[in-house]
């Protein structure tokens, strides 16, 4: 399968699931607007999820392609069995802890609950029925991860829409019960999406045994230096893997110091994570096994080129996206989110999140692929002291500017964190002579700018005719937008038949 095809079923998977997590979250919002129970039921909620958004976008991956690759078919079967079940055991026993320690870990999310003793306990209690959707769907990544490294694209990329799915369904029947308390609902809420990740992992399990070639053994592992290799490499893995994903948690625990913070946090960065989980997905699933075929060659300067095209793809998804949002803040958070629980107020609250975050989001796209290179070379080391970074700034700034700002200014220091770390990749790249952007770079960026500006300019004059759009008005202006942009760019030559030609040959 070419590059192409496997960038487009990828793609497609990741955009339907995050159209149905947008479907999810219009229903969380309406279902239980913004208010305490909200709140406590989305910061229970922000852990699984946040799991499910580092392993889905392929998190594992850089601990799992780099090793795993590099063996026998044998071999690699065998070892993929070991991590299976080694894995398994050790998401029983966090879980464990977790049902025990839940109070504490509620604390934990929400620091700023600790006056409101019922809410925490909701939060406690959520967390108890959610958390174990951590086993599933951690299990079914390490799967995708060994169905995407034989090329097997497909049940990778679909099965994640079974957790979206599930949930919507489960949402659907609890407004059938109007009468039903909130606290109720979010309980059975919280339940809905443990089951759900397990009809993840039970799609991924029935690709794994089909087909072709076996992709796993299972035995009673045994403990050799690659497994033990593997495994210490893969939670830093995941930290490096879910920075941008921890910068929100961190801003999550200084929200909840804010009425309705949570709320507005979560489903501002829903939003935003459109673009964003996108690029993650194309970068770990496809960009990420050809740095490291690359690497294992010696091919650095197919490496630089291959960064560098990933770099300009980022650019593209991510720059208008970026001025998009930013100027389409408040009607999307209106139009989205606003109906049933969900006010006016909280429609507002969330438009400030959403700007806030916005404007990191350019940054938060390139780090993805610079860290795919460092991932690559299996430099795991520098990629989590990058993500410590962000998150120490993060924690700084998000805080700071909240004071000043209010929610504003949360969002704006997950953005600043979001520079720090890419800031932090950037030059670790320079130090090992992979940072070296070339002259068709800079004017590609500089195109892609002008293209989204135009774009921008468009959309903010058109709402000066209607500020408040209603659900069609929005749905017009964002594709004239994308008209826009698509015009501008191939006319100001951001985009050329010559960008699409690498990505049609064979890998």
């Amino acid at each position: 399968m070419s590059v192409i095809r496997s960038s487009l079923l990828v793609g497609l998977g990741a955009g339907l699931s995050r159209v149905l997590g947008f479907v999810r979250d219009v229903l969380f919002a309406q279902a239980l607007g913004a208010g305490p129970v909200a709140d406590a039921f989305l910061a229970a909620f922000r852990l699984p999820n946040l799991v499910r958004r580092v392993v889905g976008e392929g998190g594992l991956n850089p601990a799992l392609v780099p090793v795993i690759g590099s063996l026998a078919p044998k071999a690699a079967a065998t070892l993929s069995g070991d991590v299976i079940v080694v894995f398994a055991l050790a998401l029983l026993g966090v879980t464990g802890l977790v049902q025990l320690t839940a109070g504490l870990l509620a604390f934990a999310l929400a620091p700023g609950l600790a006056g409101e003793p019922d809410t925490l306990a909701l939060v406690a209690l959520y967390t108890r029925l959610a958390f174990p959707s951590v086993i599933c769907i951690t299990l079914a990544s390490i799967g995708a991860a060994l169905l995407n490294l034989h090329g097997r694209f497909r049940a990778a990329s679909l099965a994640p829409l079974a957790v979206n799915g599930g949930l919507i369904l489960a949402i659907v029947a609890l407004e059938l019960r109007p009468a039903l308390p909130l606290v109720e609902k979010a309980g059975w809420l919280a339940a809905a999406s443990s089951l759900a990740g397990f009809a993840q992992l039970v799609i991924v399990g029935a690709a794994m045994l089909g087909g072709d070639v076996r992709l796993v053994r299972f035995r009673r592992p045994v403990w050799s230096p690659v497994l033990k290799g593997l495994l210490l490499a893969g939670f830093p893995a995941l930290v490096a893997s879910g920075a941008v994903q921890l910068f929100v948690l961190v801003g999550t625990q200084v929200a909840s110091f804010w009425p309705s913070g949570v709320s507005w946090l979560y489903y501002a960065d829903r939003v935003v994570q459109l673009p964003l989980g996108l690029m993650a997905a194309l970068a770990s699933s496809v960009l990420l096994p050809e740095l490291a075929l690359h690497h294992r060659t010696g091919a650095r300067e197919a490496l630089v080129a291959a960064q560098n095209r990933a770099i300009g793809l980022g650019l593209l998804l991510s720059l208008p996206a970026s001025l998009a949002l930013l100027v389409l803040s408040r009607p999307i958070a209106s139009v989205l989110f606003q109906r049933g629980a969900f006010e006016a107020e909280d429609a507002a609250g969330t438009a400030l999140v959403l700007m806030g975050l916005s404007l990191g989001l350019p940054v938060a796209t390139l780090a993805k692929v610079f860290s795919q290179t460092l991932f690559a070379r299996g430099a795991l080391r520098g990629a989590v002291v990058a993500a410590l970074g962000g998150i120490a700034a993060t924690a700084l700034l998000s805080f700071g500017l909240g004071f000043v700002w209010g929610v504003f200014g949360i969002a704006l220091g997950i953005s600043l964190g979001s520079v720090v770390h890419a800031g932090i990749l950037m030059w670790l790249l320079r130090q090992a002579g992979l940072w070296a952007p070339d002259r068709a770079l800079s004017r590609k960026a500089a195109r892609i700018a002008s293209a989204s500006a135009l774009m921008a300019g468009g959309i903010a004059a058109a709402l000066r005719l209607s500020p408040m759009p209603s659900t069609v008005a929005l749905a017009g202006l964002c594709i004239g937008g994308v008209a826009v942009f698509a015009g501008a760019a191939w006319l100001l030559g951001a985009v050329t038949r010559q960008d699409l030609a690498p990505l049609t040959k064979k890998p």
